[in-house]
């Protein structure tokens, strides 16, 4: 019947809306990224008794042609961990066998780092780069890196929350003068929203683990 994208938050559990919340509390389905995590993001909004299925890196063909079924013959609701799905995640590959086959796909837009990131820039960044998370293979990574630092554009790049000190490193390295702004933990109590060059990232960051969004500056 039909497939509804919702955006959930990415740090602070009051940031999703009204819409996303009532589309919720009706689908006879939803397609969660981990069951815990989801699970209790839904509770916390007194949203319980719902079927779920699950939808990750770890999905196969076969498990998205079984999710295209449901959204043939049912009310479907998606979320991720945090912010929007479909973007930078395997809900793309849902997105697409439900349009190949004519489900009707809606989006509840909402929260998101790449969108927040930009808004506390600062700059008017009428274009940029979204490069996304990086290899974690060492070798692979200094390569992307390097091609990265030669792009004089803004860039926006992810990592995972325990990558973050070798991100800072791999910052500090390849953009020693460039100006970057980088949000830990956005939205959250232990937020915090730091401006400096790179080679100054590694001193004014002691923590070793948070959720992230790197954005560098147009050279």
């Amino acid at each position: 019947m039909s497939l509804h994208l919702i955006a959930t938050p990415i740090g602070n559990p009051q940031d999703i809306g009204l819409r996303g919340l009532e589309i919720l509390k009706s689908s006879n389905v939803i397609i969660v990224e981990e069951r815990k995590e989801c699970a209790a993001f839904l509770r916390n909004h007194g949203i319980t008794g719902k079927t779920f299925e699950q939808l990750n890196e770890h999905s196969s063909a076969e498990d998205l042609k079984h999710l295209l079924e449901i959204c043939k013959s049912q009310s479907v609701a998606l979320i991720t961990d945090c912010g929007t799905p479909g973007f930078a995640d395997p809900g793309a590959d849902l997105v697409k066998l439900c349009r190949e086959s004519k489900v009707e796909i809606k989006s509840v837009p909402g929260p998101s780092s790449l969108m927040t990131i930009l808004s506390l820039s600062g700059q008017r960044i009428n274009q940029f780069l979204y490069r996304g998370f990086l290899s974690p293979e060492t070798e692979t990574r200094r390569q992307e890196f390097s091609a990265l630092a030669k792009n004089s554009q803004a860039i926006i790049i992810m990592d995972t929350p325990y990558r973050l000190q070798k991100t800072l490193a791999d910052l500090a390295e390849f953009f020693p003068s460039r100006r970057i702004l980088i949000g830990l933990n956005l939205t959250q109590e232990a937020e915090q929203v730091i401006e400096c060059t790179g080679k100054q990232l590694p001193k004014l960051i002691e923590t070793k683990k948070a959720e992230f969004i790197v954005l560098i500056y147009p050279s």
